[in-house]
């Protein structure tokens, strides 16, 4: 892309992902075409999310298809992490949604990110025991007895990077037995038994009613977590892309990310 051009489609793009408007490509599939102000929504696109918005973005899709007939939206749910990985290896999207904004910030730093990615949500920590709380486990040092058999995200996971900042603010100290490349592989080994408690966002352990309990803890207020999300550079589709963003962020899909605990964005 000859460099005048690329910067008028950065230049547009972030436009519609600020104001939420909801314009057409006037040319598809290529990467390159320059999105008319006059076109609604149309095509398919491909969003890249943290793996903790899998439920969220999941009803989010089905509501924005539903809007906007004609589109058609396929998620990609995996560790923010993973997904970078991914996306700088070449791997097709069309938005990216991040659990944090430090993984966001590699995408824009190595200009595959268009524009300027925008906050839509908030979410802390949580301890995920198995229903009834058979350890009793009431605080985070709590998870460091001997006999209780902890997971964690890994550090270079969003989760994991906040269970980091809520040891150093409790003055803790874990050994969980594995971490985990995505909150919901850590969720998931609670739920199976396979560990006695995991550090997971309060949201998922809401969105697994039934199946663990939740133990909050007053450190977690130490380490919220900001999710971004931003249209991706080499998208064949930046305008459906630019209104998913938007979408997202508007009144209807703060109502979604609410009811399943998700906080609004400072700012």
């Amino acid at each position: 892309m000859k460099p005048l051009l690329r910067s008028a489609v950065l230049l547009v793009v972030a436009g519609l992902a600020l104001t939420g408007c909801t314009a057409q490509p006037a040319t598809s599939g290529t990467g390159t075409g320059t999105p008319s102000a006059s076109a609604t929504p149309s095509g398919s696109i491909t969003v890249f999310a943290a793996a903790s918005l899998q439920k969220t973005f999941t009803a989010l899709g089905e509501q924005f298809e539903a809007d906007h007939p004609g589109t058609t939206v396929t998620f990609s749910f995996a560790g923010s992490s993973d997904l970078v990985s991914q996306v700088q290896n070449g791997a097709p999207a069309d938005v990216f949604a991040s659990a944090d904004q430090a993984n966001m910030a590699k995408l824009s730093s190595s200009d595959l990110a268009s524009g300027w990615p925008r906050d839509f949500a908030t979410n802390v920590l949580e301890i995920a025991v198995a229903p009834g709380n058979p350890k009793g486990i009431r605080s985070l040092a709590d998870l460091d007895r001997s006999g209780v058999q902890l997971v964690t995200c890994a550090p270079p996971v969003p989760c994991g990077a906040a269970t980091q900042e809520v040891e150093r603010a409790a003055g803790v100290q874990l050994h969980p037995v594995s971490e985990e490349q995505s909150v919901t592989d850590v969720l998931g080994k609670v739920e199976s038994g396979q560990a006695d408690a995991g550090l997971v966002y309060v949201t998922d352990v809401r969105g697994a009613a039934g199946k663990v309990d939740g133990v909050p803890f007053d450190e977690s207020a130490k380490a919220v977590n900001t999710y971004p999300i931003g249209v991706l550079q080499e998208s064949t589709n930046p305008t459906t892309a630019a209104a998913f963003a938007a979408y997202v962020r508007s009144d209807a899909g703060q109502q979604v990310l609410e009811r399943a605990g998700f906080g609004r964005p400072r700012g």
